[in-house]
């Protein structure tokens, strides 16, 4: 398998903390030296490993931040 290639060009947010130390962040990511897209996932505490997550283009975020901007979330039943 090929190695991937990654740089956080900006951390934008951290969203939770799990038992482990890892840590649910929301970052600009660059892929394989590809042009930096939203990124939610996981990191470990020197950001070297990772889960598996979402990766969002400028669009898709956009889109993503109208959607929520309309829901309710704390009337939910959750």
């Amino acid at each position: 398998m090929a190695e991937v290639k990654f740089e956080i060009v900006k951390s934008l947010g951290v969203l939770s903390e799990g038992a482990r130390g890892w840590q649910k962040e929301v970052n600009l990511v660059s892929w394989n030296e590809r042009n930096p897209k939203f990124d939610i996932r996981e990191w470990d505490p020197d950001h070297e490993r990772m889960s598996k997550g979402i990766t969002l283009s400028k669009e898709e975020m956009m889109k993503l931040k109208e959607i929520l901007a309309a829901i309710d979330i704390e009337n939910m039943d959750l």
